[in-house]
């Protein structure tokens, strides 16, 4: 049987939601539908009705088209309060000669949910960036060392709980059960980027509708996000104003005549704008649309530039810069990026993550963040699986109601506490349980 994962994706400027499956030869998109999106500011949910208007007749199309009943989904959670924090959290051990087993790992990643934000602040993800174990300085999977003291240091992400809240809001009304919110811009970097750059360091920049989300990897490690309050409906409202046109001409002149480099804009073309109310048309020159969208992208590049540099991983950038997301396919847009930056620049759309037979009109810049949502979601699933199997295993091989009764010094049955001090530990529930079949045998000699 088929093990479909669905995701959606709460944009700006659209509404996506999609179906995908885990192959042989990578994620296939079998069901794709995008609507214009209404209600969504700035990369948040502001009026739930109107995202419900626009993202309820996407899911009946999967559903009568396609045959799949969608049910459970993963969903992109983004927004321009969305900020990036460091912190260290220490946990002592009783028995420093003892395994670090992957639970205790996992338990101070929990209990780094549990650090203390700002009011209505919530911690969307926890991202483990190396650990320190006793004198071992820097290490990055501690799992089977030794040592009396574990330190990690952690990048925390935080974003407002009323956010977080509409967003579940949304799913709940439209009938679905929210699997997990996952940060858009981590969803689209597992989209776009390869092993190689995630190793060697790279800056991915998601240009959406509402917002600019930068993540920067580094070893393998989200290493810094942050989200810039300027996306393509900024360079769109630009010219409406710039030209004195209407938003929906304004959109049709970024999209066919915009360049972001006006020196690459010929000089002797120009645009006829229609007239309004009866007034006379009047003609723009393609040098002129340049100069507006030119200085709204330099200012979204100049906070890159900045966060970049406040990151502390400006030097270790060496696979460059990749740009993803609607935006990215404004003309000349890359050029102009790697003049103003110098580091090398490329866009990128979800091709080598996806099989070549997926759903048409999924192999584009603009639907980055949705594939990502598939992929993460199996990947989430994946693990969940994982723990579990090995849960299963250590309670096969050691099940509590089987374990051999023990009598304690003072001549009572300490059976519950003595299973509960061997339960997690293979070694210890391995003595213990021998230990209990020598006293057994002792009783019956």
């Amino acid at each position: 049987m088929k093990r479909y994962i669905a995701a959606i994706d709460l944009g700006t400027t659209k509404v996506v939601s999609l179906v995908g499956e885990k192959t042989d030869s990578g994620y296939k998109i079998v069901s794709f539908r995008e609507a214009p999106s209404k209600g969504v500011m700035r990369g948040e949910v502001v009026n739930i009705q109107n995202v419900l208007d626009s993202l309820i007749p996407t899911i009946k199309e999967i559903k009568q088209e396609d045959g799949i009943e969608i049910s459970e989904v993963y969903v992109g959670i983004a927004g321009q309060n969305i900020k990036c924090n460091t912190a260290r959290h220490s946990r002592n051990r009783g028995k420093s000669d003892e395994l670090i087993s992957e639970k205790e790992i996992e338990e101070m990643e929990q209990d780094m949910f549990n650090s203390r934000v700002s009011a209505g602040e919530k911690i969307l993800h926890v991202m483990p960036q190396s650990y320190n174990v006793d004198d071992h300085i820097g290490v990055k999977d501690p799992v089977g060392m030794t040592g009396t003291q574990i330190e990690g240091d952690y990048k925390i992400f935080i974003g407002k709980i009323n956010s977080v809240e509409h967003s579940k809001l949304v799913i709940n009304r439209a009938g679905l059960i929210l699997k997990d919110l996952i940060l858009e811009p981590v969803a689209s970097a597992r989209a776009v980027l390869s092993e190689d750059e995630m190793e060697l360091g790279v800056a991915m920049v998601d240009m959406g509708g509402g917002t600019t989300d930068l993540l920067i990897y580094e070893d393998n490690i989200v290493r810094h996000t942050a989200v810039i309050p300027f996306g393509g409906n900024s360079i769109t409202e630009d010219l409406r104003q710039g030209c004195g046109v209407s938003s929906r001409n304004a959109e049709q002149m970024k999209i066919q005549y915009g360049s972001c480099y006006s020196e690459y804009a010929p000089e002797n073309k120009t645009v006829i704008i229609p007239g309004i109310g009866g007034r006379e048309s009047r003609e723009v020159s393609f040098r002129v649309i340049a100069g507006i969208i030119e200085a709204r992208v330099e200012e979204i590049i100049e906070a890159i530039m900045y966060e970049i540099e406040n990151s502390g991983y400006q030097d270790k950038i060496r696979a460059g810069i990749v740009i993803t997301g609607g935006g990215s396919q404004l003309t000349n847009l890359c050029q102009f990026v790697k003049f103003k930056t110098g580091f090398d620049t490329r866009i990128a759309s979800p091709n080598n993550s996806i099989t070549f037979d997926s759903c048409e009109g999924v192999c584009k810049p603009s639907s980055s963040t949705a594939v990502g949502l598939i992929i993460k979601g199996f990947e989430s699933e994946k693990s969940a699986k994982q723990i579990a199997e090995q849960e299963q295993h250590v309670a096969t091989l050691f099940p509590k109601e089987q374990l051999p009764e023990v009598i304690s010094d003072k001549g009572h049955k300490g059976q519950s506490d003595r299973r509960e001090k061997r339960h997690g530990s293979f070694i210890n529930q391995t003595l213990g349980v021998l230990g209990g079949i020598f006293d057994n045998s002792d009783n019956e000699a």
